[in-house]
């Protein structure tokens, strides 16, 4: 009985994107709530409560860059599932691993953000994303060699979806890599390499990634 459950189990694509949306808005929301207004009591004038803004715009920044983390990674995860035909209980369970970091970026954005200064928080901010991207890839590897992707999709979409992640995960480790020269440096190089991800701008060896 076990063995026949085992195979009809967790086939449901839609119902594995649905709850993978409602855990990326959860995360997406979590962002927002870490930040917080300046303290009435150091407001006396116009002066302050924008040198107080000015004092929270790294913070802004970190909570921006997760923001649209979050936004290429749910990118790559539907875009996987929709070249599915259908899901097996084994790839469920990949997609719901990959889920788990989801839930902690949020704590990994706060981490870096009050402590901005610090590599081990930079750094821990970086394997947050990299876990991510480990997974990502073992998603649609398990797809792939299960031949549960849909017939009609292109040949030549697995090695784009292979390379677009490899890419991604080497040039997110040289911004990590850039935390020991400053962690604004790196916090800048990481920004990058999403800009490239969000605007896909016409330049044939980034197009590629």
């Amino acid at each position: 009985m076990s063995v026949i459950y085992n195979r009809i189990a967790g086939q449901s694509v839609e119902r594995l994107a649905a709850i993978s949306d409602g855990i990326f808005g959860v995360a997406m929301t979590l962002l927002l709530l870490d930040l917080r207004t300046p303290a009435k009591e150091l407001i006396h004038n116009e002066s302050d409560l924008i040198r107080e803004l000015i004092k929270l715009s790294p913070n802004l920044l970190v909570y921006l860059m997760s923001f649209v983390t979050l936004g290429i990674f749910w990118v790559g995860q539907q875009t996987q599932l929709n070249h599915l035909s259908r899901s097996d209980r084994h790839l469920t369970w990949l997609h719901l691993g990959f889920l788990f970091p989801v839930t902690i970026l949020p704590f990994s954005t706060r981490l870096l953000a009050e402590f901005i200064t610090y590599r081990t928080a930079l750094l821990a901010y970086w394997f947050n994303i990299f876990i991510l991207g480990v997974l990502v890839y073992c998603c649609w590897h398990r797809a792939v060699k299960t031949g549960v992707v849909k017939k009609e999709t292109p040949p030549e979409f697995d090695k784009a979806m292979r390379r677009r992640v490899i890419g991604a995960q080497i040039l997110y480790a040289l911004g990590a890599g850039l935390c020991f020269i400053n962690t604004y440096v790196s916090i800048g190089f990481i920004v990058l390499v999403q800009l490239n991800f969000v605007l896909a701008p016409k330049i044939p060896w980034l197009s590629e990634i």
